[in-house]
């Protein structure tokens, strides 16, 4: 199977790669990430300036029609440098989503300005027990002449802090486990009644816990089909680990190569520790599970553009990999580069927090019930 890159991709690639190089050195990201935003409010209006905001949705929405494969190698390079910036949680969840849900006029009003980079979104759908299953929703929406009230409470929004739109599973109809009855709403976080409680994660990242109490949003800020919601937020989210997923194969890649890099000079009794036989196998090892996330990365992209089962498989397959692949190599490159692999200053344990914060999201039950009866046809 050929998998280079088109004109048009390697030109996103350089775009990218340039950028970064000069504007994104690891003590500049290390500032943002310590930052109040958290990201840098320029660099968010520069990737729309570039296009990169744009990538994944059609042109009668003003993108570029690019598919899966095109938010890949965008975010693999992304991964290389730890970008800050909520592409993920904002274009790839909350504008693929109204883009799936929304009426014409709903993909009118928000998503012209969420490429131009003028607001940002967020996805709020985990609960506690939900164990990140999307149709676990316990938050209720009851309608009330022309709003509906909410009620409930959502953790862990990626980009929560920053949204100017949350997107809100609320459940209007059967139990909380049900795939029907889950309604959609874009709302505003500032509404009254909303309390959002706003907190760095791990990996330098923003998220916030938001609490819904009697708050009314106007029936024109419902989305989709509450019986038919659910394919659509799990496709999202599908999308959403394929793009993880290549950032955590950006990382690894930085990872295996600063770890073989620091073991051919620094030396111990007077020889490179590279030299060392039980330092190489473990560096093969590291270089073995990057591969292996790579190609599974690959065949879950391409899945995508076919849809339907197969791409919830590999999706399935891509954040299994990726969890064990990413412990190995982040734990490898912290053991080898000793003490200071642990410290603040150097780089590898910022890329092993970032893969660390990866695993944790989107694991819910579909992913081991796909895993239990998978036949990958590579």
């Amino acid at each position: 199977m050929d998998f280079s890159l088109s004109e048009e991709q390697q030109m996103l690639v350089d775009s990218i790669e340039k950028f970064v190089a000069n504007e994104y050195d690891f003590e500049t990201r290390r500032q943002l990430a310590t930052s109040a935003l958290g990201f840098s409010a320029t660099n968010w209006k520069k990737f729309a300036e570039f296009g990169w905001l744009g990538v994944p949705f059609a042109e009668q929405f003003g993108g570029f029609a690019g598919s899966s494969v095109d938010v890949m190698i965008m975010s693999e390079a992304f991964g290389r440098v730890l970008v800050t910036e909520p592409f993920v949680p904002s274009i790839v969840l909350g504008g693929r989503l109204i883009e799936r849900l929304g009426s014409s006029a709903q993909t009118a009003e928000f998503l012209e300005p969420l490429i131009n980079g003028k607001l940002q979104l967020a996805l709020a759908y985990s609960e506690a027990g939900s164990g990140g299953n999307p149709a676990f929703v316990s938050t209720t929406a009851v309608r009330h002449g022309d709003d509906y009230v909410i009620n409930g409470e959502k953790l862990t929004v990626l980009n929560g802090p920053s949204a100017d739109y949350v997107l809100v599973t609320a459940r209007s109809s059967g139990h909380e486990r049900d795939t029907q009855g889950i309604d959609v709403f874009i709302i505003d976080p500032n509404s009254d009644g909303i309390t959002r409680r706003s907190y760095p994660t791990v990996d330098g990242l923003r998220a916030a816990d938001i609490k819904f109490d009697e708050v009314r949003v106007p029936a024109g800020q419902r989305l989709g089909d509450p019986n038919e919601n659910l394919s659509a937020l799990e496709s999202v989210i599908d999308e959403a680990i394929v793009a993880l997923g290549a950032e955590a194969v950006g990382a690894m890649e930085v990872l295996v190569q600063t770890t073989v890099a620091y073991a051919q000079t620094r030396k111990q009794f007077g020889v490179p520790i590279g030299k060392f036989q039980a330092l190489q196998h473990r560096m093969v090892d590291m270089f073995i599970a990057h591969e292996e996330s790579k190609s599974l990365l690959y065949m879950a992209a391409l899945r995508l553009l076919e849809g339907g089962d197969e791409a919830k498989r590999s999706a399935s397959a891509l954040k299994v990999k990726l969890g064990k692949a990413g412990r190995l190599v982040g734990q490898e490159a912290v053991q080898i580069h000793g003490g200071m692999g642990m410290t603040d200053d150097l780089n590898v344990g910022h890329y092993f927090k970032r893969l660390t914060a990866i695993d944790t999201l989107f694991t819910y039950g579909r992913i081991v019930n796909d895993m239990s009866h998978m036949q990958l046809n590579v």
